[in-house]
């Protein structure tokens, strides 16, 4: 099956005056329709570029260098068009016509992503009136029946009101709202429950599970919290300082993970049957600065079962494993990624 959006060998770097710092340097996956996509890892990993990227939305002085988006747009009479989003202009109408139409995105701060001196109807109007064609009283209606849709009480009332008179749950809400105000074919939910509480967190993942399974809308949902994952996503792409480690269903990587990196990440989730008063395993350093990048795998440093003057001197090349798991790692395969 055609995926809806292809990623091959995607380079987003910043050329700063220091150096260049590689935040994506690599990464390949599909994404098909009606499937929830995740995407894990720590903070500074190059989740949120490589979404930037596919979104054409990457500030200055970072670039794509190499690399293709392709995006799979059906047409009205079921035929299909393939485009390739990294050869448009990012400030082109094409591109405009696509980014919250097509593809649409769940900001990780709601607060900041809102304009404070606009109501929030008064944007979410704004969005469908670019991207459909209909009137203002029209696109309110279509607002309004996002905002119910979402569970947000007193609907009419909240797209009256600014983003500083919601709480930080209806703000979410109301974020999401406006994500799928277009009917996009496929939602980006960049750490969609950072900014709220336990309980809101947990509302918000059942709301976007319901949305995604009525609309058959695909998701890639970025998070560093593998819990999250195993309850959203149904494969997983795991990726370190703009590498992609491990990629696989999500019960390939969460019971038989291959790579260190993988297997680490999964020793530091607190379980219901561990022993009280233990301590959670870490994965000893930190990651590199950008600047200052390790030769070789670049999880070398902090791995237990690096292979000296293998992975301190070679990148390991993403290659099958089994029937759907892909793995960069020289424990398993001895390809390296062609210069």
């Amino acid at each position: 099956m055609t995926p809806l959006l292809s990623v091959q060998n995607l380079k987003t770097y910043f050329l700063m005056d220091e150096g260049v710092v590689k935040a994506v340097d690599g990464v390949t996956f599909d994404v098909h329709a009606g499937q929830v996509f995740g995407i894990v890892g720590e903070s500074g990993c190059g989740k949120s570029v490589t979404m930037k990227a596919v979104l054409r939305i990457v500030e200055p002085p970072g670039k794509i260098v190499n690399g293709q988006i392709l995006l799979n747009r059906a047409k009205q009479n079921g035929a299909s068009d393939v485009i390739d989003l990294a050869q448009l202009d990012a400030n082109s109408k094409a591109m405009r016509d696509i980014r919250g139409a097509e593809i649409a995105l769940i900001p990780q701060e709601p607060m900041a992503s809102f304009s404070p001196v606009h109501t929030v109807g008064d944007q979410i109007i704004e969005a469908i009136m670019l991207h459909q064609d209909v009137n203002k009283r029209e696109a309110r209606k279509i607002a309004l029946q996002q905002f119910k849709d979402v569970g947000i009480p007193i609907p009419e009332q909240r797209l009256d009101e600014y983003s500083w008179q919601l709480s930080g749950g209806l703000r979410q809400r109301a974020i999401i709202a406006m994500a799928l105000s277009c009917n996009p074919r496929l939602l980006i939910a960049d750490e969609p429950t950072t900014a709220v509480d336990v309980t809101t967190q947990a509302q918000v993942l059942r709301l976007l599970r319901r949305l995604q399974e009525q609309r058959n809308a695909a998701i890639i949902f970025i998070t560093h919290d593998l819990g999250v994952i195993a309850q959203m996503a149904s494969y997983v792409m795991v990726m370190y300082l703009g590498l992609v480690m491990e990629q696989g269903s999500v019960d390939d990587i969460f019971h038989a993970p291959k790579h260190p990196y993988t297997q680490a990440l999964l020793r530091s989730i607190p379980t219901i049957n561990m022993t009280p008063r233990l301590n959670l395993p870490t994965i000893s350093g930190s990651i590199p600065h950008p600047f200052n990048k390790p030769r070789g795998c670049p999880f070398h440093p902090r791995c237990e079962k690096s292979i000296a003057g293998k992975c301190d001197a070679r990148v390991p090349a993403l290659k099958p494993i089994g029937e759907k798991q892909l793995v960069s790692c020289f424990l398993y395969h001895d390809a390296e990624v062609s210069s």
